[in-house]
């Protein structure tokens, strides 16, 4: 059996989030993902918050408590790759999130798409290994929370651009050849984490949200690092401002 067809929907799961995680009283009903320290030292800048609860990934992950315009929302710091993301986001479920927004960095397959431009996925790419464990198998992971997503940013009068996204778990694997192919059926960008996390959500029925900030460009004669690791302050301020803003309108 290969790893396509690793979705099983006729038995239970043995080892179960809620033999990790546990309800937890207060906990914020939507919550926001990042995967830039930064962001969690800006937020902290900018608010009193409280540590709700706390995860271990290898580190400890704290999940900070806040309030936004009268809501009360949740902020953690995830883990790169679909694994360790999906994980985390499955014991913040049963502690009590019903709501998930994640926002992160992208490579792009469309050098017209800028640094710092974002990108709204319709649909993600399985190439990885957690999403076959959460859906039947097929190419694309569909995303219906982006049509929501765009009304939000609409409605902020933030510019973005919808496309396919191309989930990968080898980021020293994206070859020419395979960069081509994913172009060709649509994607405008490349990451780590998109089609692991909405298939998990759509396993257990809650609605996952993602955006994605434009970083690095594979689309040339040469990988173009661009604002690879030289994100200003103020971008992240502003991509936490827009996460806020839409955390608030879901």
């Amino acid at each position: 059996m290969g790893i396509i067809d690793a979705f099983d929907s006729q038995s239970e799961e043995i080892l179960k989030p809620s033999c990790i995680a546990a309800p937890v009283e207060g906990f914020p009903k939507t919550v926001i993902v990042t995967f830039q320290p930064d962001l969690t030292d800006i937020l902290k800048s900018l608010f009193p918050v409280e540590i709700v609860s706390t995860m271990d990934s290898g580190v400890q992950v704290p999940v900070y408590r806040f309030w936004y315009k009268g809501r009360s929302l949740g902020l953690y710091l995830t883990t790169i790759g679909g694994p360790a993301a999906v994980g985390l986001m499955e014991e913040v479920l049963v502690k009590g999130a019903e709501k998930v927004l994640f926002f992160g960095a992208c490579g792009v397959l469309d050098r017209t798409i800028t640094a710092g431009r974002l990108i709204l996925p319709t649909a993600a790419y399985r190439d990885e290994g957690t999403s076959y464990h959460y859906l039947p198998p097929s190419d694309y992971v569909e995303i219906p929370t982006a049509g929501r997503l765009g009304e939000i940013f609409q409605e902020l009068q933030v510019p973005y651009v919808y496309g396919r996204t191309w989930t990968t778990d080898a980021i020293y694997r994206e070859t020419r050849n395979n960069t081509e192919a994913r172009r060709r059926e649509g994607c405008v960008a490349v990451e780590m984490e998109c089609a692991s996390v909405m298939a998990a959500g759509q396993f257990r029925g809650v609605p996952v949200y993602q955006f994605l900030y434009a970083e690095d460009s594979l689309d040339g004669p040469a990988w173009e690092a661009r604002s690879w690791h030289g994100v200003p302050r103020s971008a992240y301020e502003k991509y936490l401002q827009i996460a806020l803003e839409t955390a608030v309108r879901l």
